[in-house]
């Protein structure tokens, strides 16, 4: 069996280094290499590397998700989801992926993905540019139901806060805050990772790790050094809102959706 190059793409070590062990016994003729589980991370590591034959990619990553990366790159490799959402929400990702695997990787399902590359592979795979614009499309376009609202506990009762009141949620300290319009803040229960999971990609973006913004709070853009912009919001964010030049065509094609 030939020699190939195969690159992880996962935000969580521990995960990154357990996928990275089962393919090695799977695989152990494989190039093996773990890229940095964040967009702007990938997509340098991209710049500077040949690019690989397989990428077992996962949909969430630390700054953004799997069409930042792919739509900053481009890549010809072929795709292997790994991600955490349920078959139901993923359904379209077998259409135009080569396959996709549920977290926690189980050894024989991975093993299943990887026969079904070796076959197709040997069988011809599809032109890169027809299946990436598939891929590209299918990503933004994924059959799902999107969260509307959250339920906020308080010292002595308890209310609904409606997701269309949220103006960005931003991460401290390990701690996920929803600011609404009025500048309310109220803690949630859930990272910024899970939450771009859960929320309408039309209505928000990933910034940066720190914050996801609502297409509703955006006051401007400017541009800053390094071919990055600085976001100002209403109401006001307590820190400087800056979008990677990695990320920038992703963020117009957001606003201009």
């Amino acid at each position: 069996m030939s020699k190939l190059n195969a690159i992880i793409i996962e935000d969580e070590v521990p995960a990154a280094r357990l996928l990275h062990s089962m393919i090695a016994r799977l695989r152990p003729q494989w190039n093996l290499t773990i890229v940095p589980g964040s967009v702007d991370e990938a997509v340098a590591w991209f710049k500077e590397n040949p690019q690989p034959d397989i990428i077992f990619l996962d949909i969430q990553l630390a700054d953004g998700n799997a069409f930042d990366f792919l739509s900053a790159t481009h890549p010809s490799s072929v795709i292997i989801f790994t991600t955490a959402y349920d078959q139901y929400a993923i359904r379209a990702f077998t259409v135009n992926s080569i396959d996709y695997i549920l977290k926690p990787v189980d050894e024989k399902r991975l093993l299943d993905a990887i026969i079904k590359y070796e076959t197709l592979q040997s069988d011809g795979l599809p032109r890169s540019e027809e299946y990436l614009e598939a891929l590209l499309d299918t990503l933004q376009h994924k059959e799902r139901r999107h969260r509307t609202r959250f339920l906020i506990h308080g010292a002595d009762r308890f209310w609904s806060l409606q997701v269309a009141d949220i103006a960005y949620f931003y991460s401290e300290n390990k701690i996920t805050f929803a600011v609404t319009k009025k500048g309310q803040e109220h803690i949630i229960d859930l990272s910024l990772n899970k939450l771009m999971e859960q929320l309408d990609p039309e209505r928000f973006f990933r910034a940066n790790r720190q914050i996801i913004i609502s297409i509703d709070a955006i006051d401007h853009a400017e541009p800053y050094f390094n071919g990055k912009i600085v976001v100002s919001v209403r109401p006001p964010y307590k820190s400087q809102i800056t979008i990677s030049e990695e990320k920038l065509s992703s963020f117009k094609l957001w606003l201009n959706y």
